[in-house]
């Protein structure tokens, strides 16, 4: 990694500074333009809550919220399914650079009777914010009194760091630590190693309390579609499904891989043409054909979606040996009740750890091997390890540090 300029090595400073005295840290991630990226919350249930009211907390699509935890899409009124108290959910947002730093500042909330910012901050967004961050983004005078049906923005933690880790594809969830977490059983749970969590979060020592909010790097399959894709660029990470093109297509990433697949999504939507050109083939179908010379393998794959339509490429290879067949995470219920092994649980882990079944994609007998299906190149996706524009560092107090990093800079 090349040395960040002085202006950085100063706010790294200040920032280190700072955490020392923090009861709890989080992760910032400096930021100079005004590209976003697709990031996740570790979010906890504070109450029972409809789908549709755990997606109305932070202003997104209800159906995301469901497959980014492979929850069925297709059980009758999904959207109104109670879901328990305590059930640990990742949440699909934006992530976005603002004011110089990364976080998603999309979210709204309109106070209720007996809220306080630190009620709003602690129960309802689980800690995810604190009552510093919302009074500061508000300008709230008085945190002690607040009128009823107030409108408050809600900064929500989240890191990009090119949607790679380690030079592989990725997306980043913002996990809050629970007082029974170790770094060790962090890294367990999603697949990473505690080396890279520290380097990630720009960690002295491998030391975590309740409170805290790690940037963790959940392993993803990365598009290449064109770039006059409305959804160019699209990342999935492993344990998790997407809708694109209008509700049409439902992108899934291999457990263990890097490869992603898409095919026509279950919703009674109106979609244009699926099928790949000049073949009799649909999206998503792979077919295999064992010969002298090796394994005739024929794909018709997803490319992307631009102006109202459903791209589609379709290719021909000629492998040493069949492939077999890659693995998904299954598709569950909305579950009604928490198991006790579940409680404070997140949800399926990004890899797979041989417990529970696996599922492949339906649709499809065979999937190719790694990089033979056409317009999937993880190698194509964003290149590189963190930047020096975008290394992470631990903080307190954002707005005292950012601030006095501007008066040296002046």
């Amino acid at each position: 990694m090349k040395n960040p300029e002085k202006p950085m090595f100063l706010f790294l400073i200040l920032a280190s500074s700072f955490a020392a005295m923090a009861s709890a840290k989080s992760t910032i991630e400096p930021c100079s333009n005004t590209d976003t990226c697709n990031a996740m919350l570790g979010y906890t249930l504070y109450t029972d809550l409809k789908v549709s009211e755990v997606a109305s907390l932070f202003q997104v699509d209800p159906i995301s919220v469901l497959l980014a935890n492979a929850i069925d899409i297709s059980y009758p009124d999904v959207e109104n399914h109670i879901l328990p108290d305590k059930l640990f959910m990742k949440i699909p947002i934006t992530c976005s650079c603002v004011d110089g730093i990364r976080k998603c500042d999309s979210t709204h909330y309109k106070t209720r009777p007996s809220d306080t910012l630190g009620t709003i901050a602690d129960s309802v967004y689980g800690g995810l914010v604190s009552a510093e961050q919302i009074q500061e983004a508000n300008s709230v005078i008085d945190p002690t009194v607040l009128d009823v049906g107030t409108n408050l923005v809600v900064p929500l933690p989240c890191t990009c760091f090119n949607g790679t880790d380690n030079s592989l594809p990725a997306v980043y969830l913002s996990y809050v630590v629970r007082e029974v977490d170790t770094l060790t059983g962090i890294a367990r749970r999603y697949s990473t190693t505690i080396t890279d969590l520290m380097n990630v979060n720009a960690m002295g020592a491998p030391d975590v309390k309740a409170g805290d909010i790690l940037a963790v790097p959940l392993s993803a399959c990365a598009s290449n579609f064109p770039k006059y894709t409305s959804d160019y660029g699209l990342i999935v990470p492993n344990g998790s499904y997407v809708l694109t093109a209008g509700h049409c297509v439902q992108c899934s990433c291999a457990l263990g891989s890097h490869n992603l697949y898409c095919e026509p999504a279950s919703l009674a939507v109106s979609c244009s043409s699926m099928q790949c050109r000049n073949s009799n083939l649909m999206l998503g179908n792979i077919t295999t054909k064992q010969s002298s010379g090796g394994c005739n393998v024929v794909t018709c794959s997803y490319n992307g979606f631009a102006n109202g339509t459903i791209l589609t490429t379709f290719s021909m290879s000629l492998q040493p040996r069949c492939p077999g067949p890659e693995q998904f995470t299954p598709l569950i219920s909305p579950p009604d009740t928490l198991p006790k092994d579940m409680i404070y649980s997140p949800a399926p882990s990004p890899e797979f750890d041989g417990v529970g079944p696996v599922a492949p994609g339906p649709r499809s007998s065979v999937f190719p091997a790694s990089g033979s299906i056409p317009g999937v190149n993880p190698a194509n996706g964003p290149a590189g390890s963190i930047s020096a524009s975008s290394v992470s560092v631990s903080y307190s107090s954002i707005s005292f540090v950012i601030s006095i990093v501007s008066c040296l800079l002046v």
